[in-house]
């Protein structure tokens, strides 16, 4: 089997390489753009095509040549809060990217099943009381992020139902783990902490809203949950990928400041506050259940290894 993994260089992608890897029996290759190099660790090397989404005759030779049976199309402007700053990039990146490669697939003799990223910014705006999020409710969404990422899943039906193609749509909620930039949340407490850790920085934290709740999910949990998608039946049917759980911002907080034994002071500022900001946001993973999935990593797990991460990227 040939995997190839868009976005190969992010924290998702790479996880996705891992554990394709660790089970053996297949190639994997990955596509990334020139600008992604920084990211790649040395003992995790592989084969790396250079390619930008954006160049749809590039993508279409990526694709005759490397003949792939399964494509994790990761790559993405993936920060909700960024995608205000950067919006056209984040249209054209993530709609017209996606249909270069969803054309390039279709276009094969035998075109590969497909697995794409899709989020939980899709359903935008709703009531608390209406969480768990379903899969099957009203898509609203409120930022240029969670626009393109409809746009995105609208393509995914378009060639599922007119072509027959294989494609799965996991809508992925906050998903936390090891070499991720400081553009979240909890990447930015963690990378302040790790600083403040060592002396680099005055012991001040500064925050953004600290009363919202999320559904945050261990990469390497929801990586296993989106491998098991793509070995399903479940073509065009969106699943949620979380864990069904909350977590407010203010909690992750303290647990982290926890983890680095600092004593702090925490400011907000109001550069870190989104214009749209959920007070909670929380999925219903009945779908992922049902494929078996079961979560491995809690959080204060996830937040250790995030933490420990940072003292060493420092």
């Amino acid at each position: 089997m040939k995997i190839l993994i868009t976005g190969i260089t992010g924290m998702v992608g790479k996880e996705f390489a891992q554990q394709y890897t660790n089970r053996g029996g297949g190639t994997v290759l990955g596509i990334a753009r020139n600008s992604a190099p920084a990211r790649m660790y040395e003992d995790q090397r592989r084969d790396v095509i250079r390619c930008d989404l954006l160049d749809r005759d590039m993508i279409e030779s990526v694709i005759e040549k490397v003949q792939p049976d399964l494509v994790i199309h990761m790559a993405a402007q993936a920060f909700n809060g960024l995608s205000w700053e950067c919006e056209t990039l984040t249209h054209e990146t993530n709609y017209f990217g996606s249909l270069n490669l969803i054309r390039a697939v279709h276009k094969m003799k035998k075109p590969a099943k497909m697995l794409l990223a899709c989020t939980s910014a899709e359903y935008g705006y709703f009531k608390p009381e209406e969480c768990p999020l379903k899969e099957d409710r009203k898509l609203r969404p409120m930022t240029p992020y969670g626009v393109s990422k409809v746009g995105m899943e609208m393509l995914a039906y378009q060639y599922i139902s007119n072509y027959g193609m294989q494609i799965y749509l996991p809508r992925m909620f906050i998903h936390v783990g090891t070499g991720h930039p400081p553009a979240t949340a909890i990447q930015n407490f963690a990378r302040q902490l790790a600083m403040i850790k060592k002396g680099m920085m005055e012991p001040v934290v500064h925050v953004g809203n600290l009363s919202t709740a999320r559904d945050f999910i261990d990469v390497r949990d929801g990586v296993r949950g989106m491998i098991m998608l793509a070995e399903s039946d479940m073509v065009g049917i969106p699943v949620n990928i979380c864990t069904g759980n909350t977590y407010k911002i203010s909690d992750i907080l303290n647990w982290l400041i926890e983890i680095a034994n600092v004593k702090v002071d925490v400011i907000k500022d109001k550069k870190l506050v989104r214009i749209s900001d959920e007070p909670v946001l929380v999925g219903d993973n009945s779908r992922l259940k049902s494929l078996g999935w079961t979560q491995q990593y809690t959080m204060k797990e996830t937040l250790k290894s995030v933490f420990n991460d940072w003292m060493t990227r420092i």
